[in-house]
């Protein structure tokens, strides 16, 4: 088993490349004990990287989390998100301490606005610097937001503080590649790839099989070494079964060929033309 990768954060912090998703956690009791038992395995194979959000089960998802890191907080990074009905200057403060609440830990090691709403980014970006100074947050950083979204970020003070913009990216959605991943790469700013497994036809396109049964993986550990390649992204599948989790640690040991990512290329070309940011 290769060793854990990591991504460097803008402030020089390296991070697990590989982490874990908790989307659709928490939404139903009796799968709780199966989640929680999921992202300590994970932990225990280096995925040590959890990403979560208020929004996931209106709370639920992060009380899993919260469950999952007890006695090993210190081994955990922990990202969660706030709604962007929340992100005034006020209203961040109160959701921040919600989320620590229910994650049972005093901070949050990186904080993310959801998606862009109406409150004004100055705004948030204050209420987000007031935390990081309270030490309630290490880190801040955005979700879904684009690159004209960045642009209008870095232009409001301390906006420049972000460290990370998590997008939809997979083979089927590569949007990002045109101009908003060049524009973060600039700037040392990675990016995190959520749904990465939400590859549609091409999870079952007989060239990607080919690829897989070549390395002796599945297409799923095929689609997540493909965003992997990239030593500027950071990438969280959500798996709730122990099975799921070792396939996902185990796409970190597969390293694709510049004849699969050929392939791949021509599968799923790389854009050429700016299209609007998707998200789900």
């Amino acid at each position: 088993m290769a060793k854990a990768r990591t991504v460097s954060l803008p402030s020089g912090e390296k991070v697990a490349a590989l982490g874990q998703g908790t989307w659709r956690m928490g939404e139903r009791g009796a799968e709780r004990k199966r989640e929680v038992a999921a992202l300590r395995l994970g932990l225990d194979l280096g995925l040590s990287l959890i990403d979560t959000a208020e929004m996931y089960g209106e709370g639920g998802a992060e009380e899993v989390v919260g469950e999952a890191v007890q006695g090993r907080r210190d081994q955990v990074f922990i990202v969660s998100k706030v709604y962007p009905q929340n992100a005034s200057r006020r209203g961040v403060a109160l959701a921040c301490e919600r989320s620590l609440k229910r994650l049972k830990t005093d901070r949050i090691d990186l904080y993310l606005l959801h998606w862009r709403g109406n409150e004004p980014l100055a705004e948030t970006v204050a209420g987000f610097e007031a935390l990081r100074e309270a030490g309630k947050i290490r880190q801040w950083g955005v979700s879904n937001f684009d690159t004209d979204d960045m642009e209008e970020l870095f232009a409001v003070a301390k906006g420049d503080a972000c460290v990370t913009n998590q997008v939809l990216y997979n083979l089927k959605h590569r949007g990002p590649e045109f101009d908003l991943l060049p524009w973060q790469a600039e700037r040392k700013i990675p990016a995190m790839a959520y749904s990465p497994l939400e590859i549609g036809a091409f999870a079952s396109h007989a060239e990607t099989k080919r690829i897989a049964e070549r390395h002796r993986a599945t297409t799923k550990q095929v689609a997540l070494a493909w965003i992997l390649r990239r030593p500027d992204a950071i990438v969280i599948p959500k798996a709730s079964d122990p099975e799921h989790v070792r396939q996902n640690r185990a796409a970190l040991d597969l390293a694709l060929t510049p004849e699969d990512l050929a392939a791949l290329d021509n599968l799923s070309p790389p854009p050429k033309r700016k299209t609007p940011l998707s998200m789900i």
